[in-house]
């Protein structure tokens, strides 16, 4: 569906100097945003697109949308080039961004939708079955008529992403889709997304620097860089690779606080012991065999790395 062949953009940035002359006549210095990327993404996946501020990450999304042109590179979209396509790409795509409202702010949302069906030029009958399926989809049978002013944050989001679904785009571009969201509607959000992924098989490529949204609702996590792509993975393989330390719970039927174990532990309570694995060193299942001699084991848990630390690990790196 996302398909990017060294791709590139370009900037002239004017760099004002000491003075009346320095001001007139800036200098101009050339940088590069993004740097030779290349990319592809399958229908129906769910990619994460992460990296700090100033990594490249809006310019990348604004070259796939076709707002900006890109200086040298091939991008193909849903099988258009953004560039000479926008309007025919236009589409099959749908973006929201989370700090941007799409929505007229003093008009329900339902308003706002058959607006949406007129520039997508849905024949009318058409137009209210698409309505009445994205009400019934996102359950804001009770909100629809309310002007959007009046809604509070999440559910005016939840709204966003019901609208941008009303011509079936066949990719989503979502960019912080839950900043601001309290837990409870983070996760309505988050279940949304992933309802239109599965029900549509929609391709949906997220930014977003809330982390939990990118371990609920991603597989495959894209890491960039100072305009480089420097890691595409899995989560899971992400995880195993780059952070060796697992740490380990333990649950023994009777206590065991006097035990005196061989191997070190990070604490002792009760029955419950935590022990952290270097997998560099020793492997879970070799150490977990010398704590099966102190005693009945009724439960095991085995605690993954967080996702925050990983990518942490990497920046930290200088990769």
């Amino acid at each position: 569906m996302i398909e990017v062949k060294n791709l590139s953009k370009k900037f002239i940035k004017k760099i004002n100097g000491r003075g009346l002359k320095g001001i007139i006549f800036p200098e101009k210095k050339e940088y590069e945003a993004v740097k030779n990327i290349n990319l592809k993404v399958k229908k129906g996946e769910i990619i994460a697109f992460v990296g700090p501020n100033g990594a490249g990450k809006s310019t990348t999304i604004k070259m796939l949308t076709g707002i900006i042109h890109p200086t040298s590179g091939e991008i193909s979209v849903a099988g258009f080039n953004p560039t000479k396509d926008r309007k025919k790409m236009a589409y099959k795509i749908g973006c929201m961004f989370g700090q941007k409202s799409s929505l007229w702010m003093h008009l329900p949302a339902i308003d706002t939708y058959k607006l949406y069906g007129a520039m997508y030029d849905i024949p009318k009958e058409e137009l209210e079955k698409r309505i009445n399926e994205i009400i019934k989809t996102f359950g804001i049978e009770e909100i629809i008529n309310i002007p959007v002013r009046k809604l509070s944050l999440g559910q005016r989001m939840i709204c966003e992403i019901a609208g941008i679904m009303l011509h079936k785009p066949e990719i989503l571009f979502l960019d912080e889709p839950t900043i601001g969201l309290d837990i409870v509607v983070k996760e309505k959000v988050r279940n949304a997304i992933l309802k239109v992924n599965k029900e549509l098989n929609t391709t949906i490529f997220l930014t977003s620097h809330d982390l939990g949204d990118i371990e609920k609702l991603c597989e495959r996590i894209i890491i960039i860089d100072k305009g480089s792509i420097i890691k595409d993975e899995s989560l899971e393989n992400l995880k195993r690779d780059y952070l060796k330390e697992r740490f380990i719970t333990i649950i023994y039927e009777n206590n065991i606080e006097d035990t005196n174990f061989e191997y070190p532990t990070v604490s002792k309570e009760k029955n419950k012991v935590v022990i952290k694995v270097d997998t560099s060193i020793n492997t879970v299942s070799n150490i977990l065999e010398r704590f099966m001699k102190y005693g009945n084991v009724i439960d095991i848990e085995a605690i993954p790395a967080p996702l925050e630390d990983v990518i942490y690990d990497i920046y930290t790196r200088g990769e």
